[in-house]
């Protein structure tokens, strides 16, 4: 197996602000892993408050060209041998989640496209059970929202970036333009437990679904505090990342939003998934800004999801991939190999 890959530098539609920064442009590393003449692509998408970056990814992309480069004697991909060799990558170096998922989502393109099958076909997924996507606001003045609104048009949930002293005139300035239900992402930007509650009743009275990330990551006592209380799902983000943190935050949250840029990838990510079903809890499956490759590897997680928000290659301008289709809101999933991807020719 052959391991290639280059960096970019995705440019967001508008600056997007959240309670802990704002950017304008997303670092990622798309990935290509060749093998018996098929070619399987995968991303890191890597925000600033994550700790990657090219430089960063690179490094540990190249270690990872080793092991690959070994694994030419296998006779076929299939869940069980990505497995393995996930298993070798992430014994590499602690960390780099992104990096890793960028292998880990080649390497599920790779088996789709030797299977001749699309992956949602290899894994029996029931596609009639796709969510809803949000469509994601960060944090902005009233006139801007407006304008970002007519950017929603095709999505029927709207997730809106909370967080700031304007909470309540951010709700009611969506609220002014369409009554779509609200998915609140605080992204760790309330400090006071009692007015978190409070604002999670009125939040309830406006049609808001759920709230994710509400105090800072490492605050889990304040979630648990809320979660007993609140009227509405209270979702752990930025406190959730891998596998091994399931048990401890569901013991203060009810649910939590998994990212293939946070575990590593689909591997990983399913298995969280089921976990989390199996205890009766629900998940979002959500995204960084990401490119189309990003975006479909994690629409494979969402039919067996309660909640997805899965819009970031919407958000940016120079998709190198064709866009996923989208009908009334959620994300189709089609019939070409792997994850289905095209190149857009205008941006490659």
């Amino acid at each position: 197996m052959q391991l290639s890959f280059r960096p970019l530098l995705l440019e967001l539609r508008h600056p997007f602000r959240l309670a802990i920064g704002s950017r304008t442009h997303t670092q990622v590393v798309l990935t290509e892993i060749k093998w018996r003449g098929l070619v399987g692509y995968g991303e890191a998408a890597m925000p600033p408050y994550y700790g990657e970056n090219h430089e960063t990814a690179a490094a540990f992309l190249n270690r990872a060209a080793v092991p690959l480069a070994q694994y030419a004697t296998f006779s076929e991909l299939n869940d069980d041998a990505i497995a393995e060799i996930m298993a070798q990558i992430d014994g590499l170096a602690p960390g780099n989640h992104a990096a890793k998922a960028a292998v880990d989502i080649a390497l599920h393109d790779l088996w789709g496209k030797m299977a001749e099958q699309p992956l949602w076909q290899l894994w029996d997924l029931p596609l009639e059970n796709m969510p809803l996507s949000s469509f994601t606001l960060g944090i902005d003045t009233p006139a801007v929202l407006r304008d970002k609104m007519r950017e929603s048009a095709d999505f029927q949930i709207i997730k809106i970036k909370l967080g700031s002293e304007n909470d309540r005139e951010i709700i009611q300035t969506i609220r002014q333009i369409t009554d779509r239900p609200i998915y609140a992402d605080a992204n760790q930007g309330w400090k006071n437990k009692e007015q978190a509650l409070e604002l999670a009743h009125w939040l309830a009275e406006q049609n808001v679904l759920l709230i994710e990330q509400p105090f800072a990551k490492d605050d889990l006592d304040s979630s648990a505090w809320l979660s007993e209380r609140s009227p509405l799902p209270i979702l752990a983000d930025e406190s959730f990342q891998r596998l091994p943190d399931l048990d401890r935050v569901l013991d203060s949250f009810h649910g939590v939003n998994i990212k293939l840029m946070k575990c590593t990838g689909l591997s990983e990510a399913r298995r969280i998934a089921r976990n989390v079903r199996e205890k009766g809890k629900p998940y979002m499956v959500g995204c960084m800004t990401e490119t189309s490759c990003g975006i479909l590897a994690a629409a494979l997680l969402c039919p067996e999801s309660r909640f997805a928000d899965i819009d970031g290659c919407w958000l940016i301008r120079n998709n190198p991939f064709e866009m996923p289709e989208l009908k009334w809101g959620r994300i189709q999933l089609g019939n070409r190999a792997g994850l289905g991807l095209l190149p857009n020719v205008g941006e490659v």
